[in-house]
């Protein structure tokens, strides 16, 4: 199982804090995945050139120009926020996967080195999500940890495939309030799972367990003195993170996580503290790489289901937090085949060193926006960061306390939250509001794949609705019950048809008039409905009079003559009456007509054949 995973950040944050989305194989956008698969542990100082060189070579800003230097120094310091960020959650994914510690270290080194260095996205990052952990454990327990690098290896080639097809801009078909609903349904697990750590605690599992237990906690705090120096470290760092930004000066620029880290070590360092700190252990005695033995079972029944799973839910997941990310920055948008193929290709190489599969994460994304991050080169060097201190200073890491990282977390969580957005929502379109707010709800309740599925079936609900306006007004006239429908009038508008129909039935007239010809759209069970009255209304005795909206002209005489050459009338256009009374109904309606209907039954023998309108 590798080296000692260490103090950890225990449960991973949320149901799947997000994962943002992997980058695709672009023009010139980064190493093959021969050279990224390397083993973490290879020679590091003349990739380093190379690496900067291809990532810098062609990145843009956030305004879509060429990098400055302003935007060098702003990455570099990006790229360290996103490090600390990644750094926690890494270890506390794989923890909760049930692998050790040192795996998901190196997939978040996969995610910035080989993901992040592809232009199919700019500000996205990459690597573990907790949205997988459960899968993973599952699959672990079911099939055995040597096997998780042959699953994820042949996820990350489907991907790819998935990529190539050009199936991935399908998922820029969300609404804005099923992605706002998504990341406050991030956020919110994400605050109360970091409370824990934040108090050097264990957190209890699900989120909602995690809120269950917030008393619990507290109390906790309060009788523990090292618990209380580690919650002071963490609500520091949260406090640090809203008001840093107002400092003047050259100060006020340096990352408040950056700060709150220093002061963290310091105190840590102190006589009589005893906080928990993150441990490292080696990296390359936990690389698995799969032999001949796991590829042996691909004809496992097992193996295929998992690998079509982790295909299915790491894409949709890492396409979906595209979306998301893409509305947090005003920068190059996300390309979404490109991105789907890079995220096949950290996979690929995660599973060819037995690693966690990779997703794109929005908690480290957010990390990356907030800290002002205007070009691919910080996403990238978070990964850099991650191999280099793991390898050669985990002494370092270990000086870091827990809760510090974990205060970094919560305010994260917070920004994802965005409470503001709630009411303002509100005020603008309150449909909305409920689609976002239940979206929130059910990624709370069950996790992140779920509650998107969910809310994008809401909103479609919502559009269905919105989109099926039926008018429909019912009078009487004299003898006859009289029902107008316009708009549209799907399935969803059943009901209210039936009502109306009804309406009309018990009025007691003998004459019933229905008039759908201003109904732009008629479905299906619509339509089969108001037949089916008419049919049983007729049986009854009563005279029915029915107009579709496919008759609104008469059809035009086939015999040549005076007939054909003249332009069939408009339904309820007028026609001069004879002089004499004809005998059976004329095929045109009269001076005072005003309802009839198409009806291609065989008509009674007393009525004159082939007169296409019935009044």
């Amino acid at each position: 199982m590798g080296g000692p995973s260490g103090r950890t950040l225990g449960n991973p944050p949320g149901h799947g804090a997000g994962r943002s989305p992997g980058r695709g194989a672009g023009p010139g956008g980064g190493p093959a995945p021969g050279e990224a698969g390397r083993p973490a542990g290879g020679p590091v100082g003349g990739a380093l050139g190379g690496l900067l060189g291809r990532v810098t070579g062609g990145a843009k800003g956030a305004d879509g120009k060429g990098m400055a230097k302003g935007d060098l120094v702003t990455d570099l310091t990006a790229s360290l926020v996103v490090f600390l960020v990644a750094l926690p959650l890494c270890i506390g994914v794989a923890v909760a996967s049930g692998v050790p510690a040192e795996l998901g270290i190196i997939s978040g080194v996969i995610g910035g080195l080989v993901v992040g260095a592809v232009r199919g996205s700019t500000l996205q990052v990459s690597g573990p999500a907790a949205g997988l952990a459960a899968l993973v454990a599952e699959t672990v327990a079911e099939v055995g940890v040597a096997m998780l690098g042959v699953i994820v290896l042949f996820a990350g080639l489907l991907q790819i495939v998935l990529g190539l097809v050009k199936l991935g801009r399908m998922f820029q078909a969300i609404s804005v309030a099923v992605v706002q609903g998504m990341l406050a349904g991030i956020g919110v697990p994400l605050i109360f799972s970091q409370a824990y750590p934040l108090a050097d605690a264990k957190a209890p599992g699900t989120a909602l367990e995690n809120m269950a237990g917030i008393p619990g906690l507290l109390a906790g705090i309060l009788t523990n003195p090292q618990a209380m120096i580690a919650t002071l470290l963490g609500v520091v760092t949260v406090v640090l993170s809203f008001v840093w930004k107002k400092v003047p000066g050259p100060a006020g620029k340096i990352p408040p996580a950056l700060v709150a880290v220093g002061i963290g070590i310091v105190v840590a360092a102190l006589p009589g503290v005893d906080v928990k700190t993150l441990q490292v252990g080696n990296l390359l005695a936990s690389v698995q790489v799969p032999g001949a033995e796991q590829f042996a079972r691909l004809t496992d029944g097992a193996i295929i289901t998992a690998i079509l799973t982790f295909t299915v839910i790491a894409s949709a997941e890492s396409l979906f937090t595209a979306a998301a990310v893409d509305r947090m920055h005003s920068g190059p948008r996300t390309r979404y085949n490109t991105e789907l193929i890079a995220q096949g290709a950290g996979n690929t190489v995660a599973g060819i060193l037995g690693a966690l599969p990779i997703t794109a994460v929005v908690a480290r994304s957010s990390a990356n926006v907030q800290a002002g991050a205007k070009t691919r080169l910080s996403r990238t060097l978070h990964g850099l960061w991650l191999l280099l201190f793991a390898l050669l200073l985990p002494q370092v890491l270990a000086l870091i306390p827990i809760s510090v990282l974990a205060g970094v977390l919560v305010h994260s969580g917070w920004k994802l939250f965005a409470p503001a957005e709630f009411p303002k929502m509100w005020r603008q379109d309150r449909g909305e509001f409920a689609v976002m707010t239940m979206t929130m709800l059910v990624i709370v309740a069950t996790a992140l794949l779920e509650g998107v599925l969910f809310g994008l079936a809401a909103g479609i609900v919502l559009a269905a609705l919105r989109m099926s306006q039926t008018v429909i007004r019912q009078h009487i006239e004299d003898d006859t019950a009289k029902v107008v429908m316009a708009g549209n009038a799907p399935f969803l508008r059943l009901p209210q048809v039936i009502e109306a129909l009804e309406a009309a039935a018990a009025s007691g007239k003998q004459r019933i008039r229905l008039d759908l010809t201003g109904v732009t759209h008629l479905d299906h069970a619509c339509r089969n409905q108001v037949e089916e009255f008419t049919a049983q209304q007729r049986g009854l005795g009563l005279r029915v009079e029915l107009l579709m909206p496919d008759e609104k002209k008469p059809a035009r005489p086939p015999a040549a003559g005076p007939a054909a050459e003249a332009p069939a009338p408009l339904p309820r256009r007028p026609v001069a009456a004879p002089a004499e009374e004809p005998v059976g109904p004329s095929p045109w309606p009269s001076a005072d007509a005003e309802w009839f209907y198409l009806d291609t039954r065989p008509l009674p023998e007393e009525q004159r054949p082939g007169s296409p309108l019935v009044g």
